[in-house]
């Protein structure tokens, strides 16, 4: 059988003990799972196996967008969902969320809502690799074409109360998830990758997931192999913890990018980041803003807001590129321009505590490299231990525009850049 699907409203669910609410303090409620369990009423639809090994996609219909909203409802995949690999069906009909023009699968939505395996998910991306390896159709900044649809997995959109866990998200044409205005979701135990076949093809924008315009978000105990972001905090992500993390070849866990939009507010604030290992990656723990922008119409910066409070903790990084960086003219490799158009959006209350392990070399001897366009203001570091490959003598810190590097455990050693 390729797939099982199980069903139940409100049905009976046991919380299991992983849930309790995270050591932050900004903790995700998870007593409506219980509220659920003693209203319990059960109905259930299985979907019909055909038997044989063969696909039962005629009878889940995911050759078709999934739009769903659902109050009180499990939802069981035990076996593979795979979606059809048919780029000029998904890209005039998957669902348009206009934020970099991401364009999604699956569109679940509601209230109280578990979503659960120990099945697997699995956008069937080689295609969109394939041909956007020789199209080079995208967005902005790592955003998804008009005309070049490359859908999301699974967007938990417009929704409350969510739990989804215990399952494999895999071959992801973009994003692997995506938070979309919602609150309070739990993310765990999940296994997040995306392996092209063919080396010269490789993914693209295959991020594990992105959250947008979201609170109280909770990721817990996931293993990741992808080629971008482990996590992108986006614009108006708030109150949310990450935590038991490994990645691997990923581009980081990321704040932002930020600031795209001309005049746009972006805010990231109350952000708990711990227990991370980062491996073969490009960067570490990351901040990525844009910087302003003379164009009235931008959309490659101009954009206000700030990101404040924010703590990466219990990180380890080996292997990789920049284990700590703060980039306030992102996307943007000309050094007049950042100084004449620092960034509008204010990067604060920012720290650092217990990241260790080794660079790649790939940037020389730096470790650490926090250049601002603007005076970024309570930027702290503590038991910072991090190291170059042995052809490097010394680490190699980086600060521009950092407002008291006493704060700083390497703050001694901070140099000014040679370019912005």
């Amino acid at each position: 059988m390729h797939l099982s699907l199980l069903v139940l409203a409100a049905s009976a669910l046991t919380v299991p003990a992983s849930l309790s609410p995270p050591s932050t303090s900004w903790p995700t409620d998870v007593s409506w799972l219980r509220t659920m369990q003693k209203r319990a009423t059960k109905k259930t639809c299985h979907v019909k196996a055909l038997g044989g090994g063969q696909d039962d996609s005629s009878n889940i219909i995911i050759g078709k967008l999934l739009v769903s909203n659902f109050n009180n409802v499990e939802i069981q995949l035990t076996g593979s969902l795979q979606y059809t690999n048919d780029i000029s069906y998904w890209s005039p009909n998957s669902l348009y969320m206009t934020y970099q023009n991401a364009t999604t699968f699956w569109f679940l939505s509601g209230e109280n809502i578990h979503l659960h395996g120990p099945g697997t998910i699995d956008g069937n991306g080689q295609i969109w690799w394939d041909t956007y390896a020789t199209s080079k159709n995208s967005g902005v900044a790592g955003g998804s074409s008009t005309t070049f649809a490359r859908p999301i997995p699974l967007t938990v959109g417009n929704a409350t109360n969510v739990v989804v866990e215990n399952l494999r998200i895999v071959q992801s044409p973009f994003w692997h998830q995506f938070c979309y205005q919602s609150k309070n979701v739990v993310y765990q135990n999940l296994h997040i990758s995306s392996v092209s076949a063919n080396a010269s093809h490789p993914t693209a924008n295959s991020d594990a997931i992105d959250i947008y315009r979201s609170s109280q978000v909770s990721i817990r105990n996931w293993v990741v192999d992808n080629d971008d972001d482990c996590v992108s905090f986006k614009p108006n992500s708030t109150d949310i913890s990450v935590q038991d993390l490994f990645c691997r070849g990923s581009h980081g866990i990321s704040v932002g990018s930020l600031g795209q939009y001309k005049n746009e507010t972006d805010i990231v604030q109350n952000v708990y980041v711990n227990n991370i290992t980062m491996l073969n990656a490009q960067n570490g723990a990351r901040i990525k803003v844009f910087p302003d922008n003379p164009n009235p119409n931008s959309v490659q910066g101009g954009g206000i807001g700030h990101v404040r409070n924010i703590t990466f903790s219990n990180f380890e990084v080996q292997n990789v590129d920049y284990p700590i960086l703060i980039d306030q003219c992102y996307n943007v490799n000309n050094a007049t321009f950042c100084a004449q158009y620092p960034s509008k959006l204010s990067i604060s209350d920012v720290h650092y505590y217990n990241v260790h392990g080794s660079s790649s070399g790939v940037n020389n001897a730096t470790v650490v490299q926090m250049k601002c366009s603007a005076q970024c203001e309570g930027i702290a570091a503590s038991k910072t231990n991090l190291i170059p490959p042995a052809r490097y003598p010394e680490a190699q810190y980086i600060c521009q525009n950092i407002v008291s590097k006493n704060s700083l455990d390497f703050g001694k050693r901070c140099m000014a850049p040679t370019t912005v």
